[in-house]
C-alpha cells in the first residue's frame, strides 16, 4: 500500500500564446515575441512536451480543458468589461482538430482528460452540463472530473452539486492561487456522504514561486511532500502546461524535481481520476495497493 499519493493535474487555459505575444512584445521590447504567430511555433503548446516528461518517469496526470463562450454568445453587460475581453481573445475550441487531436492522443496514452469550467459556470448547470458534453464529443467518452476556471465555486456546495448532476465523480476546485498547504485536510472530502469526492489542491506552482525564488519554491514542495509522507496524504499539486515553455524559465525542473522525490518517498503518482478508483472506503477515501 502506497504511503501517500500526489496527484497530478493541469488545467489549460492558454494552449495558443495570442494576445499575451503582443503584450511581451511591446512590455519587452522585443519584437521576437511576435514569433508566437508563425505557423508551428507556438510555445504555449507544451502537451507533447508535458507528455514526455511524464513518461520518462512512468506517471500520467489529468489535463482539463477550458470551452470558454466567446463575446458574442456573452450578455451584452459583459462586454465592457476587461476580464471577458482577455477570455475571449485567449479562447480556444476543444474541437477543432489541432485539440481534438491532442485529447485524444492524450487518452490513448492513459492521461486524462477532463473538465474545466469556464469562468462563469460555477453556478450555471446547464453551462456546465454544454461545457463537458462538447468535450466528450472531441474526447468520445465521458468525463468524469474536473476544477473550475479560477477555482470559482460558490459559498456553499452548490457548485458540487451541478457537477454531481451532470456526471462528475469529483471536483478539485477547492484550494488557493496564492497560498499553499494542507488547509482543507489529509484526505480527500465527500461533502454529500455519497460517491462524489473533492480533492482539495494543495499547491498551485505560481503559490509556490514567489519572486522567481526557485530554490525557496522546492523546500516548499520538499516540506509539503514530507508532510503529505508523514500524515498518508493525498496532494494535489496543479502546474498549468504554458508554464513549462521557455517563457518561464524553472518551472519545468520545478515540476520534475517534484515528482522525482515523491516516487522516491515511495508515493503513488497520477492522476485524480485513477485515484478515484482506488479509493476502497468512500468515508475514510484510504488508498488502496
Amino acid at each position: 500500500m502506497a504511503e501517500f499519493a500526489l496527484c497530478l493535474t493541469h488545467d489549460v487555459d492558454r494552449p495558443y500564446k495570442t494576445y499575451r505575444a503582443i503584450y511581451d512584445a511591446l512590455n519587452e521590447r522585443d519584437p521576437s515575441q511576435l514569433a508566437a504567430f508563425r505557423p508551428g511555433h507556438n510555445p504555449y503548446w507544451q502537451f507533447e512536451s508535458l507528455m514526455a516528461l511524464e513518461d520518462d518517469l512512468g506517471v500520467r496526470s489529468a489535463f482539463y480543458f477550458l470551452s470558454e463562450p466567446g463575446l458574442p454568445n456573452r450578455p451584452f453587460r459583459q462586454w465592457c468589461n476587461p476580464r471577458y475581453w482577455i477570455e475571449h481573445l485567449g479562447r480556444y475550441d476543444v474541437e477543432s482538430t489541432d485539440l481534438t487531436n491532442i485529447i485524444q492522443a492524450l487518452d490513448a496514452g492513459g492521461w486524462e482528460v477532463g473538465l474545466h469550467g469556464s469562468f462563469d459556470s460555477f453556478d450555471d448547470r446547464e453551462r456546465l452540463a454544454d461545457e463537458k458534453a462538447k468535450i466528450e464529443r472531441a474526447l468520445g467518452h465521458e468525463v468524469t472530473g474536473g476544477r473550475q476556471h479560477f477555482l470559482n465555486l460558490t459559498p456553499g456546495k452548490e457548485t458540487w452539486g451541478h457537477h454531481r448532476a451532470i456526471g462528475l465523480n469529483y471536483d478539485s476546485s477547492l484550494g488557493s492561487s496564492t497560498e499553499y498547504g494542507f488547509q482543507h485536510g489529509y484526505e480527500p472530502l465527500r461533502p454529500f456522504d455519497d460517491e462524489f469526492v473533492v480533492f482539495p489542491l494543495t499547491a498551485m506552482e505560481t503559490a509556490l514561486v514567489e519572486d522567481g525564488n526557485f530554490e525557496a519554491a522546492w523546500d516548499a514542495c520538499e516540506s509539503l511532500l514530507a508532510e503529505a509522507a508523514d500524515n498518508d496524504a493525498v496532494m494535489t499539486v496543479l502546474w498549468h502546461p504554458r508554464l513549462l515553455s521557455d517563457d518561464f524559465p524553472g518551472y519545468r525542473e520545478l515540476y520534475r524535481r517534484l515528482i522525482e522525490r515523491a516516487l522516491e518517498l515511495g508515493a503513488w503518482v497520477g492522476p485524480p481520476g485513477d485515484l478515484y478508483e482506488r479509493l476502497d472506503d468512500p468515508k475514510v477515501g484510504a488508498i488502496e495497493a
